[in-house]
Order: C-alpha cells, then structure tokens, then sequence
C-alpha cells in the first residue's frame, strides 16, 4: 500500500462573501474563489484561505467542477494515511453502534463522514464504492486497503458509473478492486431477505436509505390489503407480508426490476400473496380508482422528481398528483407511507403538496411520523445537502 504525498501543492484564496456566507460547509464553489497560488493538479491537496489570507480550512482540489474544492478538515492538520485512517475509522464505528439488524448499510456517507466524494455501502463481505470527486478517485486504491483493515470486509467492488463524475471530468470505471468473485449477494434486512447485484443493481445495488422506513410501514401491514407503487425491487411489500399482509400488490414499469421483486417474495415465502405488474404508475392508479378498488396501506417510493432546482415546480405537481391517487385509493382509516428522494424539495413543500393533494381528493389525513433517511446516512450540521429523503407515514380519514 503506498501512500500518496498530500502535502499541499497550492492555496486558493476565498471571495469575501464566501468567507461569512456559508461556514461550515464543505464545498467551495468555483464563484467563491478569488485567487488561486501554486499550480496544483486536479486531486491535489490545498489549503483554503479566508479573505484576508488566514487559514480557513484543507481540501481536495478540482479546476474542473464548478465544486472547486471539497474541505476535508478546518484544522491546520497534514493530510496522511493516518488521517484517512483516521476519517474512516471513526465512519466505521458510529455503523457499529447504530446498525442493528441487517448486513446492509451506508460506511461512508461522503460529506457526513468528512469525506466528501466518497460512498461505500457495505453488502455482507463486499464494499461497494464510489469515488465521486477527482481527489477521491486518485485515492481509491489506498481507501479500498484502509477500509478492508477498518472494517474486515474482505472484497472491494468499484460502482464508478454514476452521471456526477463527469461533471468532474472522470470516466467510468467498474469492477472488483479487491477480491473477485460473484456479484450478486445476499443480504438480510430485519426478518428480510433479498438479493442485490452490486455490479448491475441501481446505484451500488440497494437503497439502504429506506430500511428503517421499510420495517415501520411494516408495522401497520398486519392482516391488511397493501398496494405498492413504484415497487422496483418490492423491499416494502415484502416488509409487509412477512409482518403479516393480506396481499400485496406492486406496481413498476420495469419488467427487470419486478422480476427481482418475484424472486424476492419467493426467497421470503410470501409469493402467495404478493403480486406485481409492469405498468405506469400513474396511468394503473386511475385504473384501480374507476374499477373502485381501495386499500388499507398504500406505499408510494417514487424515483426523485427533482434532480435541480429548475425542476421543483413540476416535481412539486408530480407529487401532489401521486399523494392525491394514493389518498384516493386507501380506505377511511387506512394509511398512507409517502417518500421523496429529492434533495432540492424541501419537507415543508413535500408536506404542502401532500395537503393539496388531500384537500383535492376531499380526504383529512393525519400525520403519524415524519421519517428520513436511515441513521446510517447521518446529517452533518452546516450541509444540507446530506439531508435529502422525506417519508410521511399519514393516516387517511
């Protein structure tokens, strides 16, 4: 394992307003920077400095992204393996405290670890990872020996073909970086099974951010008729069967993903009552309400709406429209479990949207948990980007 030099190779000095806007935050965009010394690649380690040349902070330097430098620490410390070791020791034992119950969970949350740039979920043995940043990737071979020593994982696969790395100039890379074997692994999630393909599977295989939400939705699933919309690999719907539903009906346009959730309910004995067709989602909703169909849980997962600021409007209607059918099609006194994964919707206009959808559908709802992400995807205070999935378990009147 070697070791790279990250001793810093330049300063970027920091705009005036950027000194007092927005301290705490990790990301120093390129409008915020005033003057740059040195000639330091993209990767390399600079120092930040404030306004008027005092030592801000240390980061990851990219003249690439509109991200110019991602801060790893606000202390004047050196940048060594033992600060990585350090960064990802430290990840490794709030999992160890908080995770209960499964072998499939978030080790490093990029930005609420203090290492922007990087995802790591882990699968049973596997770590899957994403260096997101050109400072990350260029360390990817040491984090990948830091973090099986850390966490005694034995195999390492690189999921490097998410659409953000071009933004830094960086082009896909998969496979094993350590280890080999199948890529396909089996994970366990409460009293669940499930399979997930980390080489193939949507972001590193599994949305490891729903777990707590899936297992408390579950709690209302007893002896009830349960529709899932959006169901993709139906990890809420087979939640619900195993706590005791009904039937299960799921719904997704894709024939793939509805395949996987089949053989989940297989895997967990519960495909006699669970069901799944490939249809839009919303096009399938208007069909059960003309054909009067009601249920008593509704779940609704859709994929983000919104992927930037100029999409919340419509992103905004798209989700009082999915609220207001599902509202539609849960019985008096059923439940509604609602999520949004998009970041750049605040709760409060999830919430707004969700009371226009029930004052359109003529139904009172009340709130019961206002949920997020799992606590293995911690929020870091002064980056509101690591706070991003919204899920409202509502009863419907």
């Amino acid at each position: 394992m070697t070791s790279p030099d990250d001793s810093p190779r330049g300063s970027i000095r920091l705009s005036r307003a950027r000194s007092v806007e927005a301290p705490g935050h990790l990301w120093i965009y390129a409008g915020y920077v005033e003057a740059v010394s040195g000639q330091p690649d993209s990767g390399d380690v600079v120092d930040v400095l404030a306004s008027n040349g005092s030592f801000y902070g240390r980061g990851l330097y990219n003249p690439l992204s509109k991200i110019r430098v991602r801060i790893l620490t606000f202390d004047d410390e050196p940048i060594t393996e033992q600060f990585w070791r350090g960064r990802l020791a430290q990840a490794v034992r709030l999992r160890e405290r908080i995770v209960v119950g499964t072998d499939a969970y978030r080790l490093i949350y990029g930005e609420a670890d203090r290492l922007p740039g990087l995802i790591v979920d882990r699968y049973g043995d596997v770590l899957v990872m994403q260096t997101l940043s050109s400072g990350m990737d260029r360390r990817k071979n040491l984090l990948a020996d830091l973090l099986c020593q850390e966490s005694g994982a034995t195999r390492v696969y690189l999921r490097n073909d998410a659409k953000s790395r071009t933004l830094e100039g960086l082009p896909p890379q998969t496979g094993f970086l350590r280890g080999d074997g199948a890529a396909t692994i089996d994970i366990r999630e409460g009293s669940a099974h499930f399979h997930v393909d980390v080489a193939r599977g949507q972001k590193t295989g599994w949305f490891c951010d729903q777990r707590e939400n899936r297992l408390a939705a579950a709690r209302l699933a007893a002896g009830a008729e349960v529709l899932e919309v959006f169901a993709h690999t139906g990890a809420f719907g087979i939640h619900a069967a195993l706590a005791g539903a009904k039937s299960v009906e799921g719904l997704d346009v894709s024939e793939e993903a509805l395949a996987l959730a089949r053989s989940h309910a297989a895997l967990n004995k519960v495909d006699d009552r669970c069901v799944y067709r490939s249809a839009d989602a919303f096009e399938e909703m208007r069909k059960l309400e003309r054909a009067e169909r009601r249920y008593d849980l509704v779940l609704l997962d859709p994929p983000a709406f919104a992927r930037s600021k100029q999409a919340v409007l419509r992103a905004l209607a798209g989700y009082k429209d999915v609220n207001l059918h599902g509202m539609r099609l849960t019985k008096p006194e059923g439940f509604l479990v609602t999520s949004s994964c998009s970041h750049h919707v605040t709760e409060q206009e999830f919430w707004a949207s969700i009371c226009l959808a029930a004052r359109d559908a003529n139904r009172r709802v009340r709130l019961l948990e206002q949920r997020g992400q799992a606590s293995d995807h911690p929020i870091l205070a002064g980056m509101p980007e690591t706070r991003y999935l919204k899920c409202f378990i509502l009863q419907v009147l």
